[in-house]
């Protein structure tokens, strides 16, 4: 047998930093994604052990609310609380400036809801997330109202972007969101102003949220593999 995968390991190293850094009493945005689960998991555990008592979970995703009721996290709605104490999530790229692309499993229309309104967010990552520009290495994702896909499409060509429909894996057809929508991936050559092209996508008539994140992180986990060893470094 092979021993444990040093990238699993490392996702769960960060994950538990992460759940680390909550406290009892407190509201909890839940992100989506394979790093975020571990930190789902080991938030279950400190709930398990009775170290962490008095927690709400508010879930980003379909996949957030079923982790959270699996390890058995109490979960809420933004119409039962007045704030959240602190976001995790996880992010498909993450700029100097702490700027985030999101949306890789097209969830971040509800990411962004819950993580803007954390008074704490924490992006957890591996080093391979962390990039100089947004747009390096990944398309920004774009939810759009289904009757509305090829103007958006035309629209985000006028601002240089390459769109294209996400496609379902194991599924014939697009990707549909938990709201029911599409996800456009937009690729952009350079993206020089990240808070200016988010607002102006936003704009599009048709486009509910897209994937670009900024201003709103406050700390940056990031997992790399240092000598065949998983460590966790902040930014």
């Amino acid at each position: 047998m092979s021993a444990v995968d040093p990238v699993k390991l490392m996702k769960q190293q960060v994950g538990k930093a992460a759940a680390d850094r909550v406290q009892s009493g407190s509201i909890i945005g839940l992100g989506t994604g394979s790093t975020t689960a571990f930190a789902i998991q080991f938030l279950g555990d400190r709930i398990k052990s009775g170290e962490l008592t008095d927690i709400k979970g508010i879930p980003t995703s379909f996949q957030a609310s079923v982790l959270a009721k699996q390890y058995g996290i109490p979960l809420t709605t933004l119409d039962e609380v007045d704030r959240i104490h602190i976001g995790i999530d996880g992010a498909d790229e993450v700029d100097p400036q702490k700027n985030l692309i999101k949306g890789g499993g097209a969830a971040h229309t509800r990411e962004k809801v819950v993580d803007s309104l954390a008074e704490q967010f924490i992006v957890v990552v591996d080093q391979s997330k962390i990039v100089d520009k947004l747009g390096s290495t990944f398309p920004v994702p774009v939810e759009v109202l289904p009757m509305a896909i090829a103007p958006v499409m035309q629209a985000l060509e006028k601002l240089g972007g390459k769109p294209e429909l996400r496609i379902g894996v194991k599924k014939d057809g697009p990707v549909i969101t938990d709201q029911g929508n599409m996800v456009l991936d937009v690729t952009f050559s350079d993206i020089p102003n990240p808070p200016e092209l988010e607002k102006t996508i936003n704009n599009i008539p048709g486009v509910l949220e897209n994937g670009i994140f900024v201003g709103m992180t406050d700390i940056v986990l990031i997992g790399e593999i240092k000598d065949g060893n998983p460590i966790v470094r902040e930014m």
